[in-house]
């Protein structure tokens, strides 16, 4: 399929006067000799999917860098999402994450050691919940304690979640903010308000401009991470935004 594709971008790329001056005997020919020669040639092959990849990339990267730049307000300055790291840091890190997804697990140990090592990025997380009933609640407990206990509840909250590893309920999460300290009845009262669901549905909406459908998905400045990211990709990553 590939052969015939490239054969075929050959013969357009043959100027359109010399090809109606061909028989279909003399077109048929040349593409014979188009393929024959990519058989004996395979690298020309790679070098020309090589350069696709390469114009793909920079023409995501373009549309990318163009949505982050539409919604750089909504992302770093929305007034609700928890802001941590070093609030001056040169460098800002904006995670979307579901508290039911494996990968959002397993990046937040990395995650929180790029931070406290690096010293100077500042971190934003973004309450994503994708993956159902289950994720929602989780979320809103985290959020609600945010808005009933402050800043310092929610990442304690945040990283209990994180870690945790069964089902979530009202009566478990109402579990989890007594073993951290905190009173459990406002926060569940919270759970189910207006406040809590516009900012949810904020951060929905967010994502949907920036057509996340997956967790974690991290924005680091202007470059739009999809997927887990291992610890020394992304120091490398920050290493390279900062030249």
């Amino acid at each position: 399929m590939i052969l015939r594709t490239l054969a075929l971008a050959l013969t357009l790329a043959t100027p359109v006067v010399a090809q109606e001056a061909m028989t279909d005997a003399e077109r048929a020919a040349f593409r014979a000799e188009v393929r024959a020669y990519l058989l004996e040639n395979p690298e020309v092959l790679m070098e020309a999917i090589g350069v696709l990849e390469e114009r793909q990339a920079a023409e995501q990267a373009q549309a990318e860098g163009a949505m982050l730049a539409a919604s750089r307000d909504q992302l770093l300055n929305d007034g609700f999402s928890y802001v941590g790291g070093n609030l001056d840091g040169d460098i800002t890190v904006v995670e979307f994450l579901d508290y039911r997804c494996g990968y959002c697990k397993k990046a937040h140990p990395e995650v929180a050691e790029l931070i406290n090592r690096d010293g100077n990025i500042r971190y934003i997380i973004k309450e994503f919940p994708i993956l159902g009933e289950q994720s929602t609640l989780a979320s809103q407990f985290a959020v609600a304690a945010k808005i009933v206990a402050g800043d310092e509840a929610y990442l304690d909250v945040h990283n209990t979640l994180m870690a945790y590893r069964g089902e979530f309920s009202e009566a478990a999460l109402g579990r989890v903010a007594e073993g951290l300290g905190l009173e459990a009845a406002p926060i569940l009262a919270a759970m189910n308000s207006d406040e809590v669901a516009a900012i949810l549905n904020a951060n929905r909406v967010l994502g949907q401009q920036l057509q996340i459908n997956g967790t974690p998905t991290f924005v680091v400045q202007n470059e739009m991470l999809r997927g887990y990211v291992p610890f020394d990709q992304m120091q490398q990553i920050v290493a390279e935004l900062r030249g």
